[in-house]
């Protein structure tokens, strides 16, 4: 009934082709406590690797880069392996976590570089490191992700927000169009092009270019959150559907896929916000 615009949660038949209700052979059944455990236990390892990649980050520029191709090959490939082979879902979503959180944490890194060299907030960055305190886009970021979950998951419990077929198209028409965005500026970025608007380097034009960049990257943050209905309604019928054990694996990956875009985007508006208010006098 819900066909997700997540990669990992697609495939309609994957919740019925692997396990059949063969008399005294039924394996344990997934629960939603059980995906919430390795959902938390998914996430624990990817916030390990944003430190190990926040860390490599100054002593290894390029890992940001490295680790952006690899989070970005891995989540497609990973995601059409786990389609036809959920099963493996114990194996491959951890690793999936420590990729992505690495880049995550090397991201964050460079952002918070770049503002500490802003002539503007240099004097901001150092009073709070001066007061033992850090100042990092970490924290504000990942409160904001784990608010938007915490709203999404509240709606759709309510009943306010269901991933109907239509919310569905229309959510995963959206999602696909950004992430063409995504690769068209990616591959303009090999050649010195930034996109207007979207591309970072327009966070520090004059005029209207920094609203804007702020007005789209929120629509995009809100377009990520509208993703988590679908992926709750799928994760919903992994369970009443007595899916076997490994797939509580396979939910949380689907479900940190889906954070993991979150928090980008919200590192992203973090930084954007900082240098349009943190600039000013």
């Amino acid at each position: 009934m819900f066909q997700s615009s997540n990669p990992a949660l697609r495939n309609e038949d994957t919740f019925q082709e692997f396990y059949g209700d063969i008399a005294g052979t039924r394996p344990a059944q997934a629960t939603l406590q059980g995906v919430v455990n390795k959902t938390g236990i998914l996430v624990l390892i990817a916030v390990a690797g944003g430190a190990a990649g926040y860390q490599l980050a100054g002593a290894m520029p390029a890992i940001t880069w490295i680790s952006a191709i690899a989070a970005f090959v891995i989540v497609l490939g990973f995601g059409f392996v786990l389609c036809g082979k959920p099963q493996l879902s114990p194996i491959l979503a951890p690793i999936y976590a420590i990729v992505e959180g690495i880049f995550l944490g090397a991201l964050t890194a460079a952002l918070d570089s770049v503002l500490a060299k802003m002539p503007a907030l240099e004097g901001a960055v150092a009073e709070g490191q001066a007061a033992g305190a850090s100042v990092s886009l970490a924290m504000p970021a990942f409160i904001i992700t784990i608010s938007v979950m915490l709203v999404m998951l509240a709606l759709y419990s309510m009943r306010i927000l269901r991933p109907t077929r239509r919310f569905t198209a229309v959510v995963s028409t959206a999602v696909g169009g950004i992430m063409l965005t995504y690769l068209l500026m990616f591959v303009l970025s090999m050649f010195g092009v930034q996109m207007p608007f979207l591309s970072l380097g327009s966070a520090f034009g004059s005029g209207y270019a920094p609203l804007i960049g702020i007005g789209l990257n929120v629509l995009i943050l809100g377009v990520a959150a509208l993703v988590l209905i679908i992926d709750f309604g799928r994760v919903e019928a992994i369970v009443e559907q007595g899916s076997p054990k490994y797939m509580e694996w396979y939910a949380g990956f689907a479900l940190l896929v889906t954070l993991a875009w979150i928090y980008f985007e919200a590192v992203k508006l973090v930084f954007r916000l900082y240098l349009l208010f943190g600039s000013r006098d």
